[in-house]
């Protein structure tokens, strides 16, 4: 499965990402660094990988990975 992220200021929509499920894609707002970049990145795919999640769901799992994944020193690097 292929996902299109694009990255933009999202303050109209009040939102850090939005995630399309129809489309696969995921906008996340350009803003985001760091540890919250991953948060917002993984929440996001988990709502296209599992559209019938609710969203309670998805922000316990989403946070539960991004935890494990920078514990285990990911960074993104921006080249």
């Amino acid at each position: 499965m292929k996902i299109k992220i694009t990255n933009r200021k999202l303050g109209k929509e009040q939102a850090w990402g939005l995630a399309d499920a129809g489309l696969n894609s995921i906008e996340l707002d350009s803003r985001l660094k760091g540890k919250r970049h991953l948060l917002y990145l993984i929440h996001e795919m988990l709502h296209i990988i599992h559209p019938d999640w609710s969203e309670t769901k998805v922000v316990k799992v989403s946070r539960i990975m991004s935890k494990l994944i920078w514990d285990q020193k990911y960074r993104r690097s921006d080249l």
